[in-house]
This record gives C-alpha cells, structure tokens and sequence, in this order.
C-alpha cells in the first residue's frame, strides 16, 4: 500500500522561491569577478604592449609618444570602459642594453552591476618594463 504524503506539496516552489534570490546573487557575483578579471587583463596587456612600442624607437622623446598612444589605443580597444587613463613612460635608463618602463593606472566603472552594492569604480594599475636591445643601431649613424 503507497501513501502519498499530501504536506509535501508545493516544497519545491517554496524552495526556488527561497532560492532564487541567492542564485541571482551568486550569478552577478560571477559576472563582477570575471569583470575585474577582464579589466585587470585589460590594463596589464596595455602596459605590455605600450612598454614594447616605446622600446622599439630611437629616441626617449619618440619613446614617450609610442608608450602613451600604444597604451591609450590598446585600452580604448578594451572590453572594460576605463576613464582617467593615466600613462607614465619611465625613460630614465633609456640607451641600447637599458630599458623603459610604462605604468598605466585607469578608473573602471562597475555602475551596471549595482545590485552587488559594489564600489562603483575601482582602479587598476599595472607596470610592464621592456629592455632596450644592446645591439640596436643608432638612428643618427650612418653605415
């Protein structure tokens, strides 16, 4: 003989009701981590790749120039909106065999996923150093 217990009705309802909300909470958790991840990747490829275009000319003045647009072009192309970009080439040990330094910091806004009670704006800051190769000619030597 099968009894079905008649109290039990409606305990799943009650339980997705209950737990729906922490689901939510966790799935936007999910979504801001991997939005930290993304801008932190974001700014650490921009200095990387800004700190390789300033090592590549002849010149501490052009080396600025490259650093600073490399890495404003590389953020710009980023999948996290950044505001206040701030780009520093450190060209002080700038000669064949030494190196440059490029720090980026920017401002990342996270206002979309407010429900979170996140800050919403964080800042991510990263430092690549590339070296200068030794054996680089000099741009103003001829053959």
């Amino acid at each position: 003989m099968t009894r079905i217990r008649r109290d039990q009705r409606g305990a799943v309802s009650t339980e997705l009701a209950v737990l729906t909300p922490v689901l939510i909470g966790f799935m936007l958790l999910v979504v801001f981590a991997g939005r930290v991840a993304q801008a932190e990747g974001d700014v650490a490829n921009a200095a990387h790749e800004a700190a390789r275009a300033a090592s590549l000319v002849a010149t501490p003045q052009a080396a600025l120039e490259a650093g600073t647009n490399t890495a404003a072009a590389n953020i710009a192309e980023g999948a996290v909106a950044c505001r206040n970009l701030d780009v520093s080439v450190d060209t002080s040990d700038f000669a064949a065999g030494g190196q440059v330094a490029v720090t980026i910091s920017c401002e990342a806004a996270f206002a979309d996923i407010a429900m979170l009670a996140v800050p919403g704006n964080r800042t991510f800051t990263s430092t690549a150093i590339e070296v200068i190769d030794t054996y680089r000619a000099n741009s103003g030597s001829s053959p």
